[in-house]
């Protein structure tokens, strides 16, 4: 079975900040201050581009065992990837603004374009959600 490739790294978060546009590095300071709060965990990079913020290890139905974060996202150049729970991110997020999904990311292209309250209940869920898997 192939590695994970997605692990937890000691490179500086402020570094992967500072290498940021402004605009876009404004969003993931406010993304950082709102996981923050709601993990109670400092942002950690995982792999080179992932700033995740907590740990669970997850088992799938296939057996296969990982560790990964609770929630995280990456500032992309087509959009900001937000890593949920899958089972949340299977719901329709009619409050939230503009922005797709993938099987377990939501994307949005910047935070003017979302409702911040709504999106703060989608990662309470999703960090819940993972917490009663484990």
């Amino acid at each position: 079975m192939a590695e994970l490739k997605t692990k937890a790294t000691k490179r500086s978060v402020e570094e992967y900040l500072n290498a940021l546009t402004l605009p876009k590095r404004e969003d993931a300071n406010v993304l950082i201050d709102l996981m923050k709060d709601i993990t109670h965990e400092n942002p950690v990079m995982w792999g080179d581009s992932i700033i995740g913020f907590g740990a669970i290890n997850l088992t799938y139905a296939s057996g296969r065992n990982i560790d990964y974060f609770l929630i995280g996202f990456a500032v992309r150049k087509s959009a900001i990837t937000l890593y949920l729970s899958i089972e949340v991110n299977r719901k329709v997020f009619d409050g939230l603004g503009k922005h797709t999904k993938g099987v377990g990311c939501l994307y949005i292209q910047k935070l003017a374009d979302i409702n911040l309250s709504e999106l703060r209940l989608i990662l309470e869920e999703s960090v819940a959600v993972l917490k009663n898997r484990s």
